[in-house]
């Protein structure tokens, strides 16, 4: 079961500034636009090997469409869908779109959209020289690579963490909290210290976005991501820091639209089989032994859609 969820997949997201939101990650993030159907825009990073990694879509409100996770194979996705099923979290078929799926959509236990899928496309466009590559070198904005990991609020982070490592086989890497409550936890399907991150929510929302994370290859270009975007006027709500938990390298601004994203580099592996999650305390989490500026009250409260 462990190895059934591959990697995270193609995602949607929300925003009410079809435009500038496509400004900010094309100019600023350097991603490409793919196509244009309707109310949706498709577009994806350099680094990634399937056709396109992220639906932009028209709405009142921002706030995440979905998360996906691609699956080991066919036999996978039958296998994981089967324990939804059987353990009340039934969902629904969504059509193919684009070379991508079909998908299985449901919901995690505090309302949050996922997929599942297995069969894609790969990229077949500009061909860099490095034939192990996926792309041609864009050198534009920012210069994403691919999704590195998604955020989300929960208002009860035990139960989204449970039903990851009960259901998909999810490795808890670290975890704040006590027997009484939890308030963060970070997991992931492979040796990366997270892509899937609990939050806690401290609004009587549910099924909040709080980030999504998008990779570049050093520290010094999450730096040159802050002279993109202080030039651009964009407002960098946190960072360039160093954060405590898995240790990565993060810059967080918000899309015209009013998502939250991170520019983020590094973070830890886990090579060990049989690791057992750390679990910080509150003393311990509050000491910070991390370095850098003190993440704003509002980190912490604010998310996608809005309800301050």
């Amino acid at each position: 079961m462990s190895a059934d969820l591959a990697h995270l997949g193609y995602h949607g997201l929300y925003t009410p500034d079809p435009p500038a939101t496509l400004q900010y990650f094309v100019d600023l993030l350097g991603m490409d636009i793919v196509a244009v159907e309707g109310d949706s825009t498709y577009l994806r990073a350099c680094g990634d090997y399937e056709s396109w990694s992220l639906q932009v879509i028209r709405a009142d409100h921002a706030g995440s469409a979905w998360v996906s996770w691609r699956t080991a194979g066919p036999e996978a996705l039958q296998r994981r869908i089967s324990w939804l099923e059987s353990n009340g979290h039934s969902g629904h078929w969504v059509p193919r779109d684009r070379g991508i799926g079909p998908s299985y959509e449901f919901a995690d236990p505090d309302g949050h959209v996922f997929r599942l899928y297995y069969e894609t496309e790969r990229y077949q466009g500009q061909r860099p020289a490095v034939p192990t590559g996926f792309q041609r070198y864009a050198g534009r904005g920012a210069n994403v690579r691919r999704l590195d990991h998604v955020n989300l609020l929960a208002r009860d982070v035990r139960s989204c963490r449970r039903f990851w490592e009960e259901g998909f086989g999810l490795r808890t890497y670290e975890i704040v909290g006590s027997e009484s409550q939890e308030v963060a936890a970070w997991m992931s399907s492979s040796i990366q210290g997270h892509e899937l991150i609990y939050t806690q929510e401290r609004t009587t929302a549910n099924g909040r976005l709080h980030h999504f994370a998008y990779v570049v290859d050093s520290r010094e270009e999450v730096l040159r991501a802050a002279e993109i975007f202080a030039d651009a006027r964009v407002r960098i709500e946190a960072g360039p820091s160093r954060h405590t938990a898995i240790q990565g390298f993060y810059l967080y601004t918000r899309e015209p639209g009013g998502n939250r994203i991170e520019v983020a580099h590094g973070g830890y592996l886990v090579f060990a089989p049989d690791s057992e999650p750390y679990v910080w305390n509150a003393e311990e989490w509050k000491a910070k032994p991390g370095w850098g500026a003190p993440l704003p009250p509002e980190f912490h409260l604010y998310g996608t859609p809005d309800v301050s």
